[in-house]
């Protein structure tokens, strides 16, 4: 039993560690401190809900419905070159959404200073969309959290949803892990320069996933 509990949250922990677009964006709410237990609730939730479709069989009909992995790669690879575009623009122009290393985006300045952290936050409506279209458009999470998981998860017979349930423990223990001890990376991210490095870095990877979905294999 525990076995297979521990199988589970290895496998899980080893297919979402990686960098990629959802954990950068993650990532980045988190050194915002912008609805930050609402994007890991979402990823965690989302990765809770594909691991149970994995475990119930719904790979397979997938399998037999191969066009509509091609839409979602098609849509995914659209949505991370525009969203790179536009970290791109923010590390050109610069945006003021830089952290105060002592307080953080939360924070409020002391009387009679101007805080030189973040002036402006985000709306939770569009931070909610643009984390369920990073989580539900990258094709990459059905091939790794439906087929794959689905298909080892089938290998422990009866103990299958055991072995569900650690890998859905691990996404928990990721996202909430990265969103929450990103605050911690604060104070190397207390300037504008800072921001604008990390936003180019985004802006890298997120244009470059996009452009290997539609990349001939």
């Amino acid at each position: 039993m525990l076995t297979s509990v521990l199988a589970g949250f290895g496998l899980g922990l080893s297919l979402i560690i990686a960098i990629g677009a959802q954990n950068l964006f993650v990532l980045r709410q988190g050194l915002r401190r912008e609805h930050v237990l609402v994007v890991a609730a979402i990823c965690a939730a989302s990765d809770a809900l594909l691991i149970a479709l994995g475990v119930s069989g719904v790979g397979l009909v997938l399998q037999a419905v191969p066009w509509l992995v091609d839409v979602v790669r098609w849509a995914g690879a659209a949505f991370l070159v525009v969203y790179g575009l536009l970290a791109a623009r923010r590390a050109w122009r610069g945006s003021d959404h830089g952290l105060d290393a002592s307080g953080g985006a939360d924070s409020a300045p002391a009387p009679g200073r101007t805080r030189p952290g973040i002036t402006t936050r985000t709306r939770l409506l569009p931070v909610v969309l643009t984390c369920l279209a990073l989580t539900w458009l990258n094709p990459h999470v059905y091939l790794d959290t439906v087929f794959l998981l689905g298909t080892v998860a089938s290998t422990h017979g009866d103990q299958r949803w055991l072995f569900a349930s650690g890998a859905m423990a691990a996404s928990v223990v990721w996202f909430f892990g990265l969103a929450l001890g990103a605050r911690y990376l604060g104070r190397w991210l207390s300037t504008p320069r800072a921001w604008r490095i990390l936003d180019a870095v985004i802006a890298v990877v997120m244009i470059g996933l996009g452009v290997s979905l539609i990349l001939p294999r």
